[in-house]
C-alpha cells in the first residue's frame, strides 16, 4: 500500500504503531513535538524493514507546521496519503481549578486541534483519490469523563464527536473516520502513577491487567487494515473497564 501518517510517534503507542504499519505501507511518515532523538530512532527501525520512512519534528497543534509537514510529505511520496493516524496527545492530571490557562490551551491544541490541523490538510488528498482512512486516538474519559482529568476529558470528547461528524461528511467519498477510545494503557503517560496507584487501577480492570503499547499498537493496525464500512465509530479498548 502507499503512505501512513502517524502523529505522535516518538514513544509509547505511535512508535508501536508505525513500525507494525510498516510491515504493510511503502511509505510511512512520523511526527513528534519532542524526543526528536526516539523519532528519529523509530525512522531507523522502520527503514531497516525496507520501508521508507520521513520524519520530521514539531508542534502538531500549530497549523503552520502541520501545512508544512504535509506538504514535505507529498513532495517525497507522492499525493497518495492513504491512511493518517492522530495519535499525539499530552494529559493534565489535578483540580480544574489548579489549572493554569495555558495548560488547558496546550492540552487543546495538542488533543484536538492538531487532529484539525492534520485532517485539513489531508483530507482533500484522501478526497480527490476517493479513497483513505482516519483514525483518531482517543480515550475511555473521552465517553464517560474523568475526575481530575476535566480538560483532558472535554479534549478527547471532542475527539470522538468530530470523528462521527467528519465521518458523515466524508463517507461518500470511501472515506473512513473512526476513533478508539483506549483505556489504560502502560506507556510513559502513565508514569505519574506509583506502583501502589498501578495496581489499583490494575484491580479496577475486570481483564485485569493495563494493555501494553503493542497491544495497543496491533488493535490499531486490526483497525486500519479492515473495511472502510467500518465508519463513524468511537471503538471502546479497555478490557471491559468501562
Amino acid at each position: 500500500m502507499g503512505t501512513a501518517i502517524i502523529t505522535g510517534a516518538s514513544r509509547g503507542i505511535g512508535r508501536e504503531l508505525a513500525i507494525q504499519l510498516a510491515k504493510y505501507y511503502d511509505n510511512i511518515a512520523i511526527t513528534s513535538y519532542k524526543h526528536a532523538d526516539l523519532l528519529s530512532e523509530t525512522a531507523n527501525i522502520i527503514e531497516q524493514t525496507g520501508t521508507k520512512c520521513y520524519m520530521e519534528a514539531g508542534d502538531i497543534g500549530d497549523f503552520t507546521f502541520v501545512r508544512n509537514f504535509i506538504k514535505h510529505i507529498t513532495d517525497v511520496f507522492g499525493d497518495a496519503i492513504d491512511l493518517l493516524v492522530n495519535n499525539a496527545g499530552i494529559s493534565y492530571i489535578g483540580l480544574l481549578t489548579d489549572m493554569k490557562e495555558n495548560d488547558f490551551d496546550d492540552m487543546m491544541k495538542t488533543n484536538i486541534y492538531s487532529v484539525f490541523n492534520t485532517c485539513h490538510q489531508v483530507v482533500p488528498y484522501m478526497v480527490h483519490q476517493k479513497r483513505g482512512k482516519i483514525v483518531n486516538i482517543s480515550s475511555v474519559w473521552g465517553n464517560v469523563g474523568a475526575s481530575c482529568e476535566v480538560a483532558y476529558s472535554a479534549s478527547k470528547g471532542a475527539v470522538n464527536s468530530f470523528t462521527k461528524a467528519l465521518a458523515k461528511e466524508l463517507a461518500p467519498s470511501n472515506i473512513s473516520v473512526n476513533a478508539i477510545a483506549f483505556g489504560a494503557i502502560d506507556t510513559e503517560m502513565n508514569n505519574h502513577l506509583s506502583a501502589e496507584e498501578k495496581d489499583m487501577l490494575i484491580d479496577e480492570i475486570p481483564a485485569g491487567k493495563m494493555a501494553s503499547a503493542a497491544e495497543a499498537a496491533h488493535f490499531v493496525t486490526d483497525i486500519c487494515r479492515t473495511s472502510s464500512y467500518l465508519n463513524g465509530q468511537v471503538i471502546t479498548f479497555d478490557g471491559a473497564w468501562q
